[in-house]
């Protein structure tokens, strides 16, 4: 008997075999018929062999909602990227950094995962601590000024959650996280 019910049958891990396929072809650089036999059957070694913690995904992908994460975070790492710039060359300034405690709105740990990795591919912050069961990120802020201060950072971090719940969340887990389904933001937070 399987510990993880999910995990039981190669049947319903075709999707993450076909994934790790293709992953080891392009890690290769060369689409042959040894590369993708290999490549699947590393994937069924790995979806089989390892045990791995069982990922419960409830959400959808909303089109509109991806489009305005993925265009709002390309513009987060060149804005930071210039920010990072100005701090390293501007003479006779010590950037103040700070570490700031953060509690996410979902209690998912693909969420709590995919928010530390979407903030700490930003220049200037960096996760130092994620607390799976509070739901806690610790960011190491490069230069809290130019960031805008300790509450803008935090700010900024609770936004990219919700951006990335708004793309990927559904509609229960919205809700749960204290956010309307729909678009735009939660009115208690407009209200404020």
């Amino acid at each position: 008997m399987s510990l993880h019910p999910r995990r039981g049958s190669l049947r319903t891990q075709w999707p993450t075999v076909l994934w790790l396929t293709a992953v080891w072809v392009l890690l290769w650089g060369d689409v042959t018929l040894g590369n993708v036999v290999n490549g699947a059957l590393l994937g069924v070694v790995v979806t089989v062999g390892l045990r791995m913690t069982p990922i419960d995904l409830r959400g959808r992908v909303r089109p509109g909602a991806l489009a305005v994460l993925v265009g709002r975070f390309l513009v987060d790492l060149v804005r930071a990227s210039f920010e990072v710039s100005w701090v390293a060359l501007r003479p006779r300034h010590t950037p103040r950094g700070a570490v700031v405690c953060v509690q996410l709105r979902s209690h998912s740990d693909l969420y709590l995962t995919l928010t530390a990795e979407l903030v700490s591919l930003v220049p200037g912050s960096l996760v130092v601590e994620a607390h799976r069961l509070t739901g806690r990120l610790y960011i190491h802020v490069l230069d809290v000024e130019t960031s805008g201060g300790v509450e803008a950072a935090r700010r900024s971090v609770l936004e990219q959650e919700e951006r990335l719940l708004r793309a990927l969340a559904s509609d229960e887990e919205l809700a749960e996280a204290g956010l309307a389904p729909g678009r735009g933001r939660n009115r208690a937070e407009v209200a404020r």
